[in-house]
Formats: structure tokens, sequence, C-alpha cells
């Protein structure tokens, strides 16, 4: 258990104390120690002038402190981030868009000549000779995609 000393205060400041330690905390020591740490904590003393100074710079250590924290989450969250997103817009293509181009072209051709394998000659004993292309359903989607696409 800690040991109590008194201290000799006067009576309408002791009453006034313990309303704001009734405010504060559960005891007056409490009270006292959160006062104190208040005060070494912003630089202050009792007898400096508070007020509009006291809360500027509470203002100015608040955000000095966010300024802290935003800095440790650039260093750590942000920048990584941002890196990654700079080296993918700065990577350049090794092909030209020419290029590109003409293979979508190629592959285009190369699926007609596949297209035209799949054409079959129909001849009839009635009317005129026809031409028949036999495609699954699938195969018919894919093409038109394809089209579509180019």
């Amino acid at each position: 258990m800690d040991d109590f000393k008194t201290v000799r205060i006067k009576k309408k400041t002791l009453l006034r104390f313990k309303r704001f330690s009734k405010k504060v905390s559960n005891s007056y020591s409490k009270t006292l120690d959160m006062v104190m740490r208040f005060f070494e904590w912003h630089g202050f003393l009792p007898s400096d002038r508070l007020g509009k100074s006291m809360v500027e710079e509470i203002i100015k250590n608040r955000i000095n402190n966010a300024i802290a924290i935003i800095k440790d989450i650039e260093k750590s969250q942000t920048l990584p981030t941002m890196a990654m997103l700079q080296s993918l817009f700065e990577q350049s293509f090794e092909e030209d868009d020419d290029d590109f181009i003409e293979k979508k072209f190629e592959n285009i051709e190369d699926e007609e000549d596949e297209l035209l394998d799949k054409v079959k000659e129909v001849k009839t004993h009635f009317g005129k000779d026809y031409l028949k292309l036999e495609l699954s359903k699938e195969e018919v989607e894919k093409y038109k995609r394809t089209i579509k696409n180019s």
C-alpha cells in the first residue's frame, strides 16, 4: 500500500479540487498525477498564461504527431504501392502497335482457312447445288466473337 502524506491547502481550493477530481478520476492522487503529466507533456507551467497560447501549443503538438504518423504510413505503406504502379506505367511494350495489329489479322486469316476447310459442296437433284458450312454452335459463337473483336 502507498504511503500517504498530508498537504495543507486552503479549504476553498480543496473543495474545488474535490469537485474537479470527481469528474476526472476515482482518486485524488490519480487526478493530481494526470494534471501534472498534462503540464509536463505540453511543456507548460501552471503559472504560464493559459488560453489561446496553450490551445495553439496543444494543436501544434497534435499536428506534429499526425504528420509523423502520416510520414510513417507513406514510408511503410504508400510508397511501395506507388513504386509498383510507376513501374507498371513506365514499362514499355516490346512489340509495336503495328506488330500487334498484324498478328491479330494473321490469326483471322488462319481461322478463315480453317473455316474454308469446313465448307462442303452439296449436290441436289432438284434446283441448284449449294455450299454447306459444317460448324457446331460453339464454333459459330467463336467466329462471331473473333469478327466482333477485329
